[in-house]
């Protein structure tokens, strides 16, 4: 069984994609429950962001949206690749041993379709672990076993769905009998990926509290009304956090306008009236929208975060990073970032250094795991500063050779 404590989120473990974009063939082993994702521009941070996202629509809105959104196979498979797209991950629920979720997509004259697809654990019922398949479809047939806990015993119940775009996981797992097979589904449907840009916070939606921020920002003041009318203490602790870093704010409202739009209010410490939202900082607002989502009440089990640091003054940036490590606790975060301040808040197991290497592909590596890097740590030096220092060989965008020779050693030596 699973050695995660009652109570803890479910995580993803490990990822592997392959023919997606540039990730050609990539793992993250392992994952922490905060990933951070470090490289030049196009090394393909925002790509494996992606993968996320596009996970999470094809759970969401279906395959054949998230599919064309991207441009197909043409702008989707690797360059120069043959075969399907692949994603597989190891994740693990509080209590259940840990399960392997495996997904390939494929087009042809008909359109894009789940070619392969299925969802197993390894358990130790007698001496060695093994793996056990308790769901698996190919091209809209398959089968599933039900239970809380499958087992070779329990009923095998063989389907057809109805299109073979349709994902066995999301369809069945509408199903109570299925209750792992539901609970993968709740848990990439749950995902949060935020795309937050200063303007969009700035909106002045319709009254009405709601519990959780877009991946925009633009129901800031919705999300503020609701933790001030059902969390006011939570609501109190985010707003001490942002009068500590941002010098002089004293308080942040959201009025309800005469026309039911909802209006965001900042106020001063000097000023007896407070300002609307879009005359406030685009850093003020950023990490206020950031603050909302680390202390959601009942946050989504995977938070992702393009590029906190844009907006924010540089040393904000490791106290930031720590504000996310707090939030693991009940979620798991995965942020892309160019700051060597953001780094140097992190751990050498949280940081991965993406670059190409000489073919477009992009490679991962573990910080951890670059020779010299936990030494340094271990007599205190910072993450940051040894990035900046080219101490980790690879993602310099101006070092070429030094990303090919660590590329000759293997297509991914993330592994």
């Amino acid at each position: 069984m699973s050695d995660e404590q009652p109570g803890s989120p479910a995580r993803i473990e490990s990822l592997t994609v392959k023919n997606y974009r540039a990730l050609r063939d990539v793992s993250f082993k392992p994952l922490a429950p905060l990933t951070a994702l470090l490289g030049p521009n196009g090394s393909g941070k925002s790509t494996v962001f992606d993968v996320f996202a596009f996970l999470s629509e094809c759970f969401s809105v279906g395959l054949r949206k998230a599919w064309d959104k991207r441009g197909r196979f043409k702008e989707l498979r690797t360059r120069g690749s043959d075969g399907p797209i692949v994603f597989e991950f190891r994740y693990r629920e509080p209590g259940v041993p840990v399960m392997t979720y495996h997904l390939e997509v494929n087009e042809d004259s008909r359109g894009p379709f789940v070619g392969l697809e299925w969802l197993r654990w390894t358990r130790k019922p007698q001496g060695a672990a093994r793996p056990f398949t308790f769901l698996s479809f190919e091209s809209g047939k398959g089968y599933v076993i039900t239970g809380a806990l499958p087992e070779e015993k329990d009923t095998r119940a063989e389907e057809e769905l109805e299109s073979r775009e349709l994902l066995a996981v999301s369809t069945l797992g509408q199903f109570a009998k299925h209750p792992r097979v539901s609970a993968l589904r709740q848990f990439i449907t749950g995902w949060h990926l935020s795309y937050l840009t200063a303007a969009s916070t700035r909106s002045i939606p319709e009254a009405g509290p709601q519990e959780h921020l877009s991946p925009t920002g633009d129901n800031l003041p919705n999300v503020i009304q609701y933790l001030k009318e059902q969390h006011p203490q939570l609501l109190e602790q985010i707003l001490s956090t942002l009068r500590h870093r941002v010098p002089r704010l004293e308080k942040v409202d959201a009025s309800v306008l005469q026309d039911g739009r909802l209006m965001l209010q900042i106020k001063d410490a000097p000023f007896r009236e407070p300002i609307l939202a879009k005359y406030a900082s685009d850093g003020t607002l950023k990490m206020l929208a950031y603050l909302v989502v680390l202390h959601d009440p009942e946050p989504p089990l995977l938070v992702g975060i393009e590029e906190p640091e844009n907006h924010l003054h540089p040393r904000l940036l490791p106290e930031l990073a720590e504000e996310c490590r707090t939030a693991t606790a009940r979620t798991q975060l995965m942020v892309t970032t160019h700051s060597p301040f953001f780094v140097n808040g992190l751990r050498p197991e949280e940081l991965w250094i993406i670059y190409r290497d000489e073919k477009g592909h992009t490679n991962a590596k573990l910080s951890a795991r670059i020779q010299g890097v936990p030494e340094f740590i271990e007599h205190g030096a910072m993450l940051g500063d040894l990035w900046m220092e080219n101490h980790f060989r690879v993602g310099d965008p101006f070092d070429v050779s030094a990303q090919q020779t660590a590329a000759d050693r293997g297509p991914n030596h993330a592994r």
